[in-house]
């Protein structure tokens, strides 16, 4: 008999149903996984075969056949490890089939069965959902982002055996409750717009700028406020609605980069790479296509300082999630759509040497230097700063 689990994989930051077959067939013992799995999956099965014995549970002897379906689909992640693992010893504990149907499961396993944090919980919560199943089974340190915005049942478990006992119907778990209390908890920024002396006709142009969300390029000598100024823009934002703070929570979440103590996002981020950033981690990328930098500053402010030192390709690549507010990352298997609907705010020196219009210090450029350093922003690029 075929036992079927239900679980996820992401694509961008979507969730996409998957469901995991496992066939277990007299032979040669043998531990086979197809299905289109990645490198992290195929490594999974020593873990899940370790998390199996150590937590006392019986690991079948026999051929063992995993297909994560559909097959056309690339699997990556450590998420369906506690999904295999159910899979395999549901016949040899008797889980019902109804019972497994019922619920979305991911978890990453440790060798000594307990369940690890896993990416994009939230995004399966909302799958789950849609697809109108009675609730998720997901690690306790993931549960609570997926509890936050959803009103469906989030069931978290610290160990694989709390797992397998629930879906025997040996044990009640009570489902995670939203932390609704997040916000008020959080604290206050640290710092503050209104904490910066002088310089008002470059407040009252970011205060604009904050207000109706037009991009900023501020010129001026090493030490006059711009990353100072840069950093408080945030705090004169508009507070974030439901909606992006749901958006801006999702990105996170399918980066990994949610804690449990603080599973939401409702603060404006603020984000400002190092301008020897690669084109990858400022647009997003990689082999599986992860949110970069732009993403990560949806509904919020994106800070480039120093901007003509990021590599020409890195600043041309903002040409199209400044114009739009999203980004489209192409691989030769795959193709997302991250969001990127963010305040761009730069800064840069007058020159070379960043001493031009100071009074206290001569520049010592030249005007073909000047003239080459500034031609670094591309008139398309300036075109988007208003």
């Amino acid at each position: 008999m075929v036992y079927k689990v239900l679980t996820y994989t992401l694509i961008g930051i979507e969730a996409h149903l998957i469901e995991v077959e496992a066939d277990i067939s007299h032979g040669i013992p043998a531990f086979n996984i197809v299905g289109l799995p990645e490198n992290t999956i195929k490594e999974s099965k020593e873990r899940i075969r370790s998390a199996i014995k150590n937590s006392k549970l019986p690991f079948p002897e026999h051929r063992i056949t995993i297909n994560l379906a559909p097959a056309d689909i690339k699997k990556e992640g450590t998420s369906f490890d506690l999904p295999i693992a159910i899979a395999l010893i549901s016949s040899s504990l008797n889980i019902s089939t109804e019972n497994l149907r019922k619920y979305l499961i991911a978890g990453e396993l440790s060798l000594n069965g307990e369940i690890r944090k896993i990416r994009g919980a939230l995004s399966g919560a909302f799958l789950s959902k849609k697809i109108n199943l009675e609730g998720v089974i997901f690690p306790e340190d993931s549960s609570s982002e997926a509890a936050y915005f959803t009103d469906i049942s989030v069931y978290p478990v610290k160990h694989l055996l709390e797992a397998i006992n629930f879906l025997k119907g040996e044990i009640v778990l009570e489902p995670a409750k939203p932390k609704k209390n997040i916000a008020s908890q959080n604290p206050l920024h640290e710092i503050d717009f209104s904490d910066v002396a002088g310089q008002f006709h470059a407040k009252r142009a970011l205060e604009i700028a904050s207000a109706g969300k037009h991009n900023v390029l501020m010129t001026g000598p090493p030490g006059s406020g711009k990353t100072m100024m840069a950093m408080r823009i945030p705090t004169i934002m508009p507070d974030m609605t439901i909606e992006e703070s749901l958006e801006t929570t999702m990105i996170y979440s399918a980066g990994g980069l949610l804690s449990n103590d603080k599973p939401i996002i409702n603060k404006r981020p603020f984000r400002s790479p190092h301008h020897t950033s690669s084109e990858i981690a400022i647009v997003g990328g990689g082999t599986n296509p992860k949110p970069g930098e732009i993403s990560l500053a949806h509904n919020g402010v994106l800070f480039l300082d120093e901007f003509p030192e990021f590599k020409r390709p890195v600043i041309e690549a903002l040409r199209q999630p400044l114009e739009e507010g999203v980004i489209h990352v192409s691989r030769a298997s795959i193709s997302v759509t991250f969001p990127a609907n963010f305040l761009l705010v730069a800064a840069m020196n007058p020159c070379f040497c960043g001493n031009l219009g100071d009074n206290s210090k001569p520049c010592t450029c030249t005007y073909a230097e000047i003239q080459k350093y500034r031609k670094k922003i591309s008139g398309p690029i300036l075109d988007r700063i208003d």
